[in-house]
């Protein structure tokens, strides 16, 4: 089966400081640029359910940092990194291509 890409924006949008939101296949994912690479994970903590649209974002660690109780998640692994949070958030992949970030729909 061939993957099926998803066109989410254009790479001017994506901030390396400010999660970018977009949807696909109806699930609400953040879109991160950090270690010159491109990153989306499910807008969604797994401590509580908050969304990490509006978190902060620690590029050099390439790490997304919950903005209700400080639970910290690596961008490129969907890890759990602090608690309170123990599970890892749901990661998609992500290419750019002609400028435009595409993330994989899941299979």
């Amino acid at each position: 089966m061939t993957a099926q890409w998803l066109d989410v924006g254009s790479v001017d949008e994506v901030a390396a400081t400010q999660p970018f939101s977009a949807e696909i296949d109806g699930v609400p994912i953040v879109i991160v640029r950090c270690d010159e690479g491109y990153y989306a994970v499910e807008d969604r903590c797994t401590h509580d359910g908050e969304a990490l649209a509006g978190a902060e974002v620690e590029t050099d660690a390439c790490q997304i940092i919950c903005p209700r109780h400080g639970a910290r998640f690596c961008l490129k692994t969907g890890r759990a990194l602090t608690p309170p949070a123990y599970e890892p958030v749901r990661t998609f992949n992500v290419r750019v291509e002609s400028g435009r970030v595409l993330v994989e729909l899941p299979g």
